[in-house]
């Protein structure tokens, strides 16, 4: 029985331990559902929210009343109140004071307050629209490094197999020794390029957990998808008007005008004076009798220095000073759109260019290079400027296809497509 349950506990622990070793394969789609679920910045941004709710609570709230007691005329140094003295009599009093808002002061808050929490709402959005953009952009560095990494195995396979080439050839006596080590230091180059590859991708994984919101980057995690093209851009006209239509920022900004308009209500409706209406309770106790009395109030401040011409004026001013935001930013918007879309339609006839032309033709030339280079028709310098003419032109055909692509992300971005105001 002994030996039955170790063998099932080794079982069981070498199943655990190959199911922890599996790759974990990253698509674009579950990078950025987990991005928008756990990235600490964006949590952080979301929580402006609830501070926008409370200050609306606190816009809402109405002044409390005041309630006062007191007394008055006591006896309390031992005089002794008689007729001859006539002092006294004692009273005690009890007040409640309550405060009208005049000028509409309180709808003026509560305007201000949902004008707030709608801006934060769509700075919230904003921080998604950036950080959908960054995700995809992180997503796009780890494929472009793994791209680079697997052109750079394939090199290495190609020159360990021409070492073996090589190494056959100086033992017929067809090469000379120097040239098998020219072959060997040529391999062991290529064997470092691939290890610096490897490098590279793992740091733009580990970028990209990062920007998922792990805290812990697992050595076997992995990216999944392609660098693949479309081949149609959106019109221009049509990402112009979306930005301007949706852009996250930009409605912010619009809003926050409107916001200062409120403001500005806000300072004139607080240049007019508040009443205070009171109603006080006085009990007189004394030697000639006991007396119940009820007294009314009324407080008006007298505006005659200050009337919050101070605030009025910045009110004003922070309301000119938000519509020329607006319009900056408007115009901000349109010339980023219109360069953005100008690179994309450069990568792709860039694109369009290295495949139809400059990788098909470097293909070809090292391909007839290694050939007559086997057939000891070519020197080993020769196929050495042909094979890194090939991986010059399929390293700019990668990057290509991952600007193009960077080039999409950044115009949906711009134009706020998957982004609901």
């Amino acid at each position: 029985m002994a030996s039955i349950a170790k063998w099932w506990a080794s079982a069981l622990w070498c199943a655990v331990a190959a199911r922890a070793l599996q790759p974990e394969n990253i698509t674009l789609e579950r990078a950025l559902t987990e991005a928008l679920e756990n990235n600490l910045s964006l949590l952080a941004q979301r929580a402006s929210i609830a501070v926008a709710e409370a200050r609306l609570i606190t816009a809402r709230l109405r002044p409390n009343p005041v309630l006062s007691a007191g007394g008055d005329h006591l006896d309390l140094l031992g005089t002794g109140f008689d007729e001859l003295n006539a002092a006294g009599p004692p009273e005690f009093n009890v007040r409640a004071d309550f405060t009208i808002e005049r000028g509409g002061k309180r709808q003026s808050r509560i305007a201000v307050a949902e004008h707030g929490r709608r801006i934060a709402e769509l700075e919230f959005l904003d921080a998604v629209r950036t950080l959908r953009q960054e995700v995809q952009n992180g997503f796009l560095d780890a494929l472009l490094a793994k791209e680079k990494l697997a052109l750079a195995r394939r090199n290495w396979e190609t020159f360990n197999r021409l070492v073996e080439i090589n190494r056959a050839r100086w033992r017929a006596g067809d090469i000379a020794e120097v040239e098998l080590i020219r072959s060997r230091v040529a391999a062991l180059e290529q064997g470092n390029a691939v290890r610096r590859a490897e490098a590279e991708v793992r740091g733009a994984i580990i970028r990209l957990l990062s920007l998922m919101g792990r805290t812990r980057f697992a050595p076997e995690a992995d990216v999944e998808g392609d660098l693949g093209r479309d081949a149609e851009l959106p019109a221009l006209e049509a990402v112009r008007q979306s930005a301007l239509e949706r852009r996250p920022d930009l409605l912010a900004a619009r809003l926050s005008a409107r916001r200062a308009t409120a403001e500005l209500k806000l300072e004139l409706a607080r240049a007019r004076p508040d009443l205070t209406l009171g109603s006080e309770y006085r009990r007189q106790q004394g030697l000639a009798g006991k007396g119940n009395m009820l007294g009314f109030f009324i407080e008006i401040p007298l505006p005659v220095f200050d009337r919050n011409q101070g605030e009025i004026e910045r009110a004003r001013q922070e309301l000119r000073q938000a519509e020329l935001r607006v319009r900056a930013l408007e115009a901000a918007i349109l010339a980023e759109v219109e360069n953005a879309h100008q690179q994309c339609v450069v990568s792709r006839r860039l694109l369009a260019e290295i495949e139809t032309g400059v990788l098909a033709q470097a293909r070809e030339v090292r391909d007839i290079t290694e050939y007559s280079y086997t057939r000891g028709q070519a020197s080993l310098l020769e196929l050495l400027d042909a094979q890194r003419t090939f991986n010059d032109a399929f390293a700019a055909w990668i990057e290509a296809r991952a600007d193009y692509a960077r080039c999409r992300y950044r115009l949906e971005a711009l134009a706020a497509l998957g982004i609901r105001p």
